[in-house]
C-alpha cells in the first residue's frame, strides 16, 4: 500500500507571536524613560580620566555655591558678596559675548542640596555657555 498525497511535511514557517510580545514589552519600557532622559543639563563629559585644565586657555569664569545655596561669581565688583541668578546670567552673558571661548566652572559646597548646584549650571546654559565644568578636590590619601 502506497501513501500518495498523505504525507507529512515539515512545517517551514515561522512563529512570531512570542516576537511581537517582546516588541510590545520594549516599546512600553522605552515610552516610560524617554521622558526621563530629556530632563538633563548639557554638559560636556571628558572622554578620559580627569585631568587638569591647560593653561593655555583663557582664565575661567567660576561660580561658587556655598553651603546656603547663595551664588558668587569670580568678576566684577563685590566678589565676597552673594549675586541674584539674573546678574550672574546678566555677567556671564557679557564675558561669553566678548570671549566666546572663555571656560565656565562651578565649585559647589558638598554640603549643598544638589537641585542648587543644577539650578546654576541651567542659568549658566541659558547664559549661552557652551559648556559647563565641575571644580573638585583630589581625594585625600589615607
Amino acid at each position: 500500500m502506497a501513501r500518495n498525497g498523505n504525507r507529512r511535511r515539515p512545517i517551514s514557517e515561522i512563529n512570531v507571536v512570542p516576537y511581537i510580545d517582546v516588541m510590545l514589552v520594549l516599546l512600553v519600557i522605552f515610552m516610560i524613560t524617554a521622558p526621563l532622559l530629556t530632563q538633563g543639563v548639557k554638559i560636556d563629559l571628558p572622554q578620559a580620566d580627569a585631568e587638569p585644565v591647560s593653561t593655555e586657555m583663557d582664565d575661567p569664569v567660576v561660580i561658587t555655591v556655598d553651603s546656603e545655596g547663595n551664588l558668587y561669581i569670580d568678576i566684577g565688583d563685590n566678589k565676597q558678596q552673594p549675586v541674584e541668578e539674573e546678574t550672574l546670567v546678566s555677567r556671564v552673558r557679557s564675558v561669553l559675548k566678548y570671549k566666546p571661548k572663555t571656560p565656565i566652572m562651578v565649585r559647589g559646597d558638598s554640603r549643598v542640596d544638589y537641585g542648587r548646584v543644577v539650578k546654576a549650571m541651567t542659568l549658566l546654559q541659558s547664559a549661552g555657555a557652551p559648556s559647563v565644568g565641575l571644580i573638585t578636590e583630589p581625594p585625600e590619601d589615607k
